[in-house]
């Protein structure tokens, strides 16, 4: 199995980066999280891979880091989700934010991701109930049932997760949901 690859970014054109190995071009499938974190093509980048071998094609996904390949390997190991559905998953949602939807089981979050349907989110909430968060160490095994509540709230209204998540670590602990509510946003005000 190839494990990781250094060498000079050769091409860019998403979701595919050619990395040129001591004179061997690797073609490697990378998420869009990894595609915008990699140096302007000429440098000198590493890529942590996992190779897939099929019938017709041995492919390379390459990933920027430990977390990103660790939730791919995850994914791909659900039924009916492969490696394209995988790289969406990531594309779509930071790896935080995947452990995040499915510690509180909200299906909502990843049907905003294109490929993703209300059946194929379902199965990667029960399927990945308690291991992709477990394992990655991203987020708490159980989050407290207000929490989740004032999280869900602030999305309704409107927040994006990244602003949501940051304002409920902004409460103090064992607030209720109302005044949770209220104490998120006047932090998303300032």
């Amino acid at each position: 199995m190839i494990g990781r690859l250094t060498g000079t970014l050769v091409e860019k054109f998403p979701p595919l980066v050619c990395l040129d190995v001591q004179g061997v071009g690797y073609e490697i499938d990378v998420p869009m999280s990894t595609f915008y974190s990699l140096p302007d093509v000429g440098a000198k980048t590493t890529l942590l891979t996992h190779l897939a071998i099929r019938e017709d094609a041995h492919v390379l996904y390459g990933f920027a880091t430990a977390n990103e390949r660790s939730a791919f390997r995850e994914l791909i190991k659900i039924s009916g989700v492969g490696a394209r559905i995988a790289l969406a998953v990531l594309s779509g949602m930071t790896v935080t934010e995947l452990s995040q939807a499915i510690t509180l089981q909200e299906a909502g979050r990843l049907t905003r991701v294109p490929g993703i349907g209300k059946k194929t989110a379902e199965r990667l909430l029960l399927e990945l109930r308690g291991k992709l968060g477990a394992d990655l160490g991203t987020t708490p095994t159980s989050v407290p049932d207000s929490q989740a509540d004032i999280l869900n709230a602030l999305i309704a209204l409107g927040y994006s997760d990244r602003e949501a998540v940051a304002a409920l670590k902004t409460l103090p602990a064992g607030v209720g949901v109302s005044d949770g509510i209220k104490l998120a946003l006047k932090a998303l005000a300032r």
